[in-house]
């Protein structure tokens, strides 16, 4: 029997609303610029145009936990405006390649909110350069994420109320019905890409009011019919190399 050079990593997970079970997640796709006003924010014009993704890493979410109120996150290093963008998140179920759009509703397992947050500093600086912005998006702690509701028990969400404040502060107002692709046709774009798996995670894009938080800030993003999520930004802590997750 052949060894590990050293333990593996248990899987990321989330917990499911109302049962005894975990997802486990496989990957993160993000889907960029998908509600028209936060594109004009950014400085680009909204255009119903081929989408494009990029990742998270598994082992970069934070997991709200069912008896848990709020989860705490870290400020990150290397970045002076650390920005926050509540979106929501599909959890797949079924996976396939080639998916049509009308048959991708049947591929989702449940939703959540989660915050993809983004060191926009070091984003801004790396489009200047044309370099990916891979370190922008993907790094400790920066992918917040609440329990997962099944489908079968919220319908498909094809609109409903989000919303983001910062201490009390609303900053982020939209509508899921607002997104420029829907969910269904993100499944269906990205599984021409690649074979999609149960167990990956779509984060679906956030509306305008993007802006900064700092140590010490609580974040409250609610979507309908999803609760809200509570999340806590605190200086980061000292870093040890076998800290757990």
């Amino acid at each position: 029997m052949m060894a590990y050079v050293h333990p593996p990593y248990p899987p990321s997970c989330l917990t499911v609303v109302n049962r005894e079970t975990l997802f486990p997640i496989r990957r993160i796709f993000c889907i960029g610029r998908n509600y028209a006003e936060h594109a004009l924010e950014m400085g680009v014009t909204p255009e119903r145009s081929k989408p494009f993704f990029f990742q998270k890493s598994p082992d970069v979410v934070v997991a709200q936990h069912r008896w848990q109120d709020e989860v705490v996150i870290d400020y990150p290093p290397a970045t002076a405006d650390l920005q926050h963008e509540v979106e929501l998140v599909v959890a797949l179920g079924l996976g396939g390649r080639d998916i049509a759009p009308e048959q991708a509703e049947r591929h989702i397992f449940g939703y959540a909110i989660g915050l993809d947050m983004t060191r926009r500093d070091l984003q801004t600086l790396l489009k200047d350069k044309r370099w990916p912005w891979d370190m922008a998006k993907n790094f400790d702690d920066s992918a917040p994420i609440g329990v997962v509701h099944p489908m079968v028990e919220t319908g498909e969400l094809l609109q409903g109320a989000m919303t983001l404040s910062v201490n009390g502060v609303e900053r982020q107002s939209g509508d899921l019905a607002q997104m420029i692709w829907s969910v269904n046709e993100m499944i269906a774009e990205l599984s021409r890409l690649v074979t999609l798996a149960a167990g990956d995670l779509l984060l679906t894009g956030t509306p305008a009011g993007v802006g900064p938080v700092v140590p010490g800030d609580r974040i409250r993003a609610t979507i309908a019919s999803l609760g809200h999520l509570q999340v806590t930004v605190r200086q980061q802590s000292t870093y040890h190399a076998d800290r757990a997750g």
